[in-house]
């Protein structure tokens, strides 16, 4: 029988939290508000599946070009290619650290 290959098929590792932080979840990534330019780095939340981008961007650092509803687009370098993610804020973190 053929195996399964959803969306988020091969990523054990990558969309686990560790048990200390199960269902613990924090509101200031969703309440943060990003500004076009601003660089962001894709941390896929994973017990959040709305507005999750592909598993094979997380990681990756990209700038924010707009914002589309609630969620923002993350423009990113694969390769030679410019690439638009649409990720929702939970699954995106400052790359310097959220400011206080």
């Amino acid at each position: 029988m053929r195996h399964s290959r959803g969306f988020r098929a091969g990523t054990r590792q990558i969309l686990r939290k560790s048990p200390r932080r199960r269902g613990m979840f924090s509101l200031s990534k969703v309440l943060y508000q990003y500004k076009i330019g601003e660089k962001v780095v894709i941390e896929i939340e994973p017990s959040i599946h709305k507005g999750m981008p592909h598993p094979r961007f997380h990681g990756r650092t990209g700038v924010i070009v707009e914002k589309r509803g609630r969620a923002y687009v993350v423009q990113i370098r694969d390769g030679n290619k410019v690439k638009l993610i649409i990720a929702r804020p939970e699954h995106l973190k400052p790359l310097g650290g959220f400011k206080k």
